[in-house]
């Protein structure tokens, strides 16, 4: 089996986002490219954590639903969430009613803004886990690594929910601490000049 199938334009995209026609336009724009936004890194983090045990297609699908519910993932915001806002989400059928995932959101939150405090931004803190570039594993050959073991860790240490090594490393390879896309993707080349051009925070 190849590693890449045709999209809409004829031209070859990494094989997993033949799977749902909604992950071409994912594919195409979103996973890999860099980003530096605290809320959208946190996000990601989030949304990752509520795909344990379920498929991206299903949180893709119902993101925009997650993002009215969490008020676009502004984690100043989301600190201040009570039981109260737990139970309403609970109740909310566009989301994933997960108790468990949803405290750790609230929970996350929390300790966004202390890294923030600490560390001037989360993306300054996540950026330094940037794997070395000399040493590429190949693509899509991994569901962790040793960077996402470390950030792993070193979130867990510091009180962060629902983020273990393969969530973490799922999160890497969407934000574009990583290029995991195929040699043959049309996308990578686009990816790789992103990555050049990109501004890694806090340096």
């Amino acid at each position: 089996m190849t590693a890449t199938i045709e999209g809409p334009d004829g031209q070859p995209r990494c094989r997993w986002c033949g799977s749902a026609p909604e992950f071409f336009h994912y594919h195409d724009t979103e996973w890999g490219f860099p980003v530096g936004d605290d809320h959208r890194l946190f996000e990601k983090l989030c949304l990752e954590g509520f795909q344990s045990g379920l498929s991206w297609r299903t949180i893709l699908a119902k993101r925009e639903n997650f993002r009215a519910a969490f008020h676009d993932f502004d984690f100043d915001r989301i600190a201040e969430f009570t039981e109260r806002d737990v139970d309403r989400l609970m109740n909310d059928a566009g989301i994933v009613r997960h108790r468990g995932k949803i405290e750790a959101v609230i929970n996350n939150a929390q300790r966004a803004q202390e890294m923030v405090k600490r560390e001037g931004s989360l993306a300054a803190f996540i950026w330094r886990y940037e794997p070395d570039a000399k040493n590429p594993v190949p693509p899509q050959s991994a569901s962790v690594s040793a960077e996402s073991i470390t950030l792993s860790k070193e979130l867990k240490k510091r009180g962060w929910k629902f983020v273990g090594p393969t969530t973490v490393y799922a999160f890497m390879q969407a934000m574009g601490l990583i290029n995991d896309h195929v040699g043959d993707c049309v996308i990578r080349t686009e990816i790789d000049h992103a990555r050049q051009n990109f501004k890694r925070p806090g340096r």
